[in-house]
């Protein structure tokens, strides 16, 4: 399981270091996408041919048929790219991702259970403060919906 935050500094070549406890769940190549809430998702090759699946309704398979389906395929796929691990466990963020949520120096790489998250730094601590006071109010909804 994907757990934690970590703090990690951005190269001048758009490189950043995995946390060293995430290497080895992610393995050597992995999936990064445009994710949800302004942060980049980092998949699993596994984790992200589940995904995939789940986004193509597997069913008809007609997802195509359907503009939203279409639309989200078109941003989660078209703007996906496969990273690889280097010798010293750091990844190379395409640049059109890194400007997509405003990547600078540093980035904050979270641990959420079955994938990770990249976020400008800033961006993730204010979204952290504004998390942190509705957390109980978030946990109370999230409990009454399994009524």
């Amino acid at each position: 399981m994907l757990i934690g935050e970590y703090i990690h500094t951005i190269d001048e070549k758009n490189r950043v270091s995995m946390p060293a406890k995430f290497r080895t769940e992610l393995g050597k190549k992995m999936i990064i996408t445009p994710g949800l809430d302004s942060c980049l998702f980092v998949f699993t090759i596994k984790e992200w041919e589940k995904v995939s699946a789940r986004l193509s309704d597997q069913d008809a398979d007609l997802s195509f048929l359907k503009a939203d389906q279409r639309s989200f395929n078109r941003y989660m796929f078209g703007r996906a790219a496969e990273v690889e691990l280097d010798s010293i466990g750091r990844i190379l963020i395409p640049e059109f991702l890194k400007n997509t949520i405003g990547l600078k120096n540093s980035a904050a790489i979270v641990g959420v259970k079955d994938r990770v998250e990249i976020w400008n730094d800033k961006v993730w601590s204010q979204n952290q403060e504004v998390i942190s006071k509705k957390a109980s109010a978030l946990a109370e909804n999230l409990g009454n919906e399994k009524k």
